[in-house]
């Protein structure tokens, strides 16, 4: 039984016809004008009348000479081209071109140029009294009536053709070919179910906190009549404020994910364009298609783009444009018009810079910070992007969350990616624990430049000098714990000293203290042991004389200028909120500061200036030395950190056994029996 159904749609063997380009009909045009160029100055084609007679050229005087002789029928003259046409009569074809009526065609004509047309004019008409012609006429068109139309409308055709490819292209240009007034129109990628972006709260690792604040957004959009009969409000809009790489976007994939709602994402530079009202359109159309969709969530990623704070003075660099996004972003968020069960969620690390307005309750009723994760997050963050990667027993999640101090969500999902690089470019069969360090240290140093040569008196003074940070470090209390020395260059540095800051809450005058001192022991090491100075030391002096005058200018932790804060978030005020005395006084505040832990740092280091002679010589030799080496030269460190201290006694709270009724205190086991025996009795 043959299948006969070639010819049916859908058929794969079909011939597809070629789908409709706007490209072709531009192309048209200018194969038309072309035509109409190249065509133009071509009498034979464009003088219908001549059709295949023959045409050639002579000169005004053998014109005349021929009129003398009464070959001449008629003539026809072109005063645009300064030209004449002779009709030559049918008995003399031969005499003039020397071929017979059948070769030359019918109606042959010889083209003459001539000088002025008023001579032209009185000549001719003496001729044709005399009958030497026939008649003259005149022939203005310069071709067919098509192409003179084509020539004349021609350069506006194609500006108006340029115009529109322009406005398609700044458009955006939709699917098949948007039309221009498309540039209005919202740019959000819309889906239709959150849980097609298949993200929930489950692939976010740490944040609770975050967790719990977008926990209730999803029980107002799963379930809205719990909260309206008690009087509630479903609230308008969440704003998650935290640094690059914290995972605000992956929260508010997880809060669509998880409410199972429809969800439309856009950037806040997607409202900006260089057109006047184009960005407030785009509000109003956004807004739009959400109530259509509603309940949904709107999500706005980078929204200090859109909502900076509107200037005060609008002839300092107002954006207008800008200003009426942001308007027209706030009336839809809470104006006259209702927007029930629309959830504005937005993305920013500059909240300093919002308007007010935009933060005010009943837009953004909440902000949710999303800060960087602490050890215990750090962890779960270690074992999602764990998860694809082969390691070996060696690899410790605890470790590696230690040894990551301040790293957001995607600098972690970096360090595991770099690690799986390094173990494979080395062949390696799985990711062990020295790829995640090489990683760690090729992100925060750099790439490590194995064939950058120096002298030895160039490593010896780099050597003294990151030994004299491990030895402040070691002898300061507040100082952050050594890690690692290494003389290794990397990036712009020459050396580093790798330490395990404390995840403090508040930071005292004498922990800023001793971490100025050890920024500033790599310089107070090369001064004493090395009798000169060096520009090693340019970005410890940076960081310490930022530290000095934070502290004296910000934190009020000052001699001179005590409890005084002169910070100031005014983004348009173009003045300091202290007199030039004041200033004085910091500046000299601040050199007092500098050096007197200079001062302290020497004094450390001249009475340790042989361990840490030793501690230098060991590093010319392995490059790299650790904490043990430290410790084993200079003994153990004479206090215990912080952070250390409070591992200590949740360890002992969890190793520890629970009291017993016996081991409690006598008052305390008789309020227990008591309140043990009413119990039974109740029961």
């Amino acid at each position: 039984m043959s299948n006969n159904n070639t010819n049916q749609p859908g058929n794969d063997k079909d011939p597809k016809m070629p789908r409709f380009n706007m490209g072709w009909l531009y192309g048209l045009i200018i194969i038309m004008l072309a035509v109409g160029f190249i065509f133009n100055g071509n009498d034979s084609i464009l003088m219908p009348a001549s059709g295949n007679a023959m045409n050639q050229p002579t000169s005004y005087t053998k014109f005349k000479e021929y009129v003398d002789k009464g070959y001449v029928n008629n003539v026809v003259v072109n005063k645009d081209e300064s030209k004449l046409k002779m009709y030559v009569k049918a008995k003399n074809i031969r005499d003039v071109f020397n071929m017979s009526a059948q070769q030359t065609g019918k109606n042959p004509y010889l083209t003459i140029e001539f000088g002025s047309v008023d001579e032209l004019e009185k000549y001719l008409t003496e001729v044709q009294t005399a009958g030497k012609i026939k008649d003259f006429s005149y022939e203005n068109k310069r071709g067919s009536g098509f192409f003179d139309l084509l020539l004349s409308f021609g350069p506006i055709i194609f500006l108006v053709v340029i115009w529109i490819i322009m406005m398609r292209r700044m458009g955006g240009g939709g699917v098949g070919g948007s039309s221009v007034f498309s540039v209005g129109k919202s740019k959000a990628k819309m889906y239709e179910k959150g849980n097609d972006l298949g993200v929930t709260f489950k692939d976010v690792a740490g944040q609770a906190g975050a967790k719990q604040e977008v926990q209730e957004i999803v029980d107002f959009l799963k379930n809205p009549k719990k909260y309206t009969d008690l009087g509630g409000k479903i609230p308008k809009g969440a704003l998650l404020v935290g640094p690059p790489g914290t995972g605000k976007t992956l929260l508010a994939k997880a809060v669509a994910g998880e409410a199972s709602v429809p969800f439309f994402s856009m950037s806040g530079s997607d409202f900006v364009e260089m057109f006047v009202g184009v960005g407030a359109s785009r509000v109003r159309d956004l807004f739009r298609q959400a109530k259509e969709k509603s309940p949904c969530i709107i999500f706005i990623d980078e929204i200090d783009a859109v909502g900076r704070a509107r200037s005060k003075n609008p002839a300092m660099g107002g954006n207008d444009e800008r200003e009426n996004t942001l308007n027209a972003l706030l009336t839809e968020m809470d104006g006259f018009g209702t927007n029930s069960g629309v959830i504005i969620l937005a993305a920013t690390n500059r909240v300093d810079m919002l308007d007010k307005a935009l933060l005010r309750a009943g837009r953004f009723d909440r902000q949710i910070n999303v800060d960087l994760p602490d050890l215990p997050e750090r962890k779960e963050i270690f074992k999602v992007h764990l998860k694809p990667v082969k390691t070996d027993e060696t690899v410790d999640i605890e470790f590696l969350a230690r040894q990551t101090p301040g790293f957001s969500g995607a600098d972690i999902a970096n360090v595991c990616n770099e690690a799986a690089l390094i173990a494979a470019r080395r062949n390696a069969a799985a990711v062990g624990k020295q790829d995640f360090l090489d990683a760690v240290d090729r992100i925060i140093g750099g790439l490590e430049k194995k064939t950058k040569v120096m002298t030895s008196g160039e490593k010896r003074a780099i050597a003294l000098h990151e030994a004299g940070h491990a030895t402040i470090s070691w002898f300061c209390e507040f100082a952050n714990p050594l890690v690692k020395v290494s003389i290794v260059p990397r990036g712009q540095a020459l050396g580093a000293a790798w330490y395990l800051p404390e995840e403090r809450q508040i930071t005292t005058k004498e922990q800023m203290l001793d971490e100025m001192c050890a920024l500033l022991g790599g310089r107070a090491a090369e001064e004493l042991f090395t009798g000169h100075i060096s520009t090693g030391a340019m970005n410890d002096l940076e960081r310490a004389t930022k530290s000095a005058y934070g502290m004296i200018a910000y934190a009020g932790m000052s001699e001179r200028l005590p409890n005084i804060c002169y910070y100031n978030n005014q983004e348009y005020q173009f003045q300091r909120p202290y007199s030039e005395t004041t200033a004085k006084i910091m500046d000299d505040e601040v050199l007092k500061m500098i050096n007197d832990q200079y001062a302290r740092a020497k004094s450390i280091l001249s009475e340790h200036k042989e361990g840490h002679n030793e501690l230098a010589e060991l590093l010319i030799k392995n490059e790299v030395i650790f904490a043990e080496d430290v410790e084993r030269i200079f003994g153990k460190r004479p206090w215990i950190s912080r952070s250390q201290e409070i591992i200590d006694e949740n360890e002992k709270l969890a190793n520890s056994e629970a009291p017993t009724l016996e081991d409690m205190p006598e008052e305390v086991r008789k309020a227990q029996e008591e309140y043990e025996k009413n119990k039974k009795t109740e029961e």
